[in-house]
């Protein structure tokens, strides 16, 4: 049986439960055969509402995120940057009953004070893409960016991620990390380390990776550009004539139709439309694609150079780590609710 409003009702209750409060309610309600009705934004009193089934929304969210994001825009590679600096900025040293002050998955970077760090320049245009869905469906920030990435990386012919959803957001600006943890990519890096390799090594053990996930994870450029107007990494800004692989009537997806995409940047690969193993198989004598001071520290320190050396030889193989890497990255300073989270199929 479905509960219904009261008689005359007109609008929600003054405090209505959180998403994450009413998305439990409704899960273990949904075990015993029970259709609640609930709060959600944009839900009126009487209605289901859109919190009845948290994985029915995950799920809806994700296919909106397809049909009006990825699809007609390509937006893969600016959700996967988002969720990256999102999850980026953990600290594993700052216990999580401290939460939010570890950093992490928690959408903080949603806000216009971490929007504004230098790393998150040209960021607020995937906020912006992201809002009509956050507004429709019962999903915290932090679930919907994590969302848009792995959606974004299976999408484009990557390997499905093993997420689990039921993250809890920040409430306000004040919750926001301070700037410079994430990693850079050039010189002088911002603790002052003396290359690229030690660099790479302080930013990512202090999130828990190890040098065979720092590799994998750098591997995602085979998706996306750099802009000179956005990171500085490049010298071709948005907009403009870009590289062979990234100018006007470039066929970044590698076939034969025409794609919509804004030209201009520098890609790390021809196929920057596509997630696959290609970052590992090219070369730094490749005029037209960027190789930064970190991708050369991947391809050229001894341990880094294992993994770079094994990803290159087997796509399986390095789908196989990135998954696990991406799963664990996406779950960083993340608090769940429930505690176990919520797994969509």
């Amino acid at each position: 049986p479905a509960a219904t409003a009261p008689p005359g009702a007109a609008s929600p209750p003054a405090h209505p439960p959180t998403p994450f409060v009413a998305m439990r309610v409704a899960a273990a309600a949904a075990a015993l055969g029970v259709v609640l009705a609930c709060w959600a934004p944009g839900a009126a009193a009487g209605d289901p509402g859109q919190c009845a089934n948290p994985v029915a929304e995950l799920q809806a969210a994700r296919q909106a995120l397809i049909d009006e994001v990825l699809h007609p825009l390509n937006a893969h590679p600016m959700l996967v940057r988002l969720a990256w600096h999102d999850s980026g900025t953990y600290d594993k040293a700052v216990p999580a009953s401290e939460w939010p002050k570890a950093g992490g998955a928690n959408g903080s970077i949603r806000f216009a004070r971490e929007l504004g760090h230098a790393a998150n320049a040209g960021l607020s245009r995937a906020i912006e893409l992201l809002a009509p869905i956050k507004e429709r469906f019962a999903v915290s920030w932090a679930d919907l960016i994590q969302l848009a990435s792995a959606t974004a990386i299976e999408d484009a012919g990557g390997p499905r991620i093993p997420m689990r959803y039921g993250r809890v957001d920040t409430a306000t600006e004040e919750e926001c990390p301070a700037e410079g943890n994430l990693p850079g990519a050039e010189p002088p890096f911002p603790n002052g380390e003396p290359d690229a390799a030690t660099h790479l090594r302080n930013v990512f053990y202090r999130m828990g990776f190890q040098d065979r996930d720092i590799v994998a994870l750098s591997g995602a450029h085979t998706l996306g550009r750099a802009f000179k107007d956005r990171s500085g990494a490049a010298p071709e800004a948005s907009g403009g004539e870009g590289t062979e692989y990234t100018q006007p009537g470039a066929k970044p997806h590698g076939r034969d139709t025409e794609v919509a995409y804004n030209p201009g940047g520098r890609s790390w690969t021809p196929k920057w439309l596509v997630f696959d193993n290609s970052y590992f198989k090219r070369t730094p004598e490749e005029p037209s694609l960027l190789w930064l001071s970190s991708d050369r520290a991947t391809h050229e320190d001894s341990s880094f150079k294992d993994a770079f050396d094994a990803f290159a030889a087997s796509q399986d193989t390095f789908f196989e780590a990135y998954s696990a890497a991406h799963a664990k990255l996406s779950e960083l300073g993340s608090k769940f609710e429930p505690p176990e989270g919520i797994v969509v199929d």
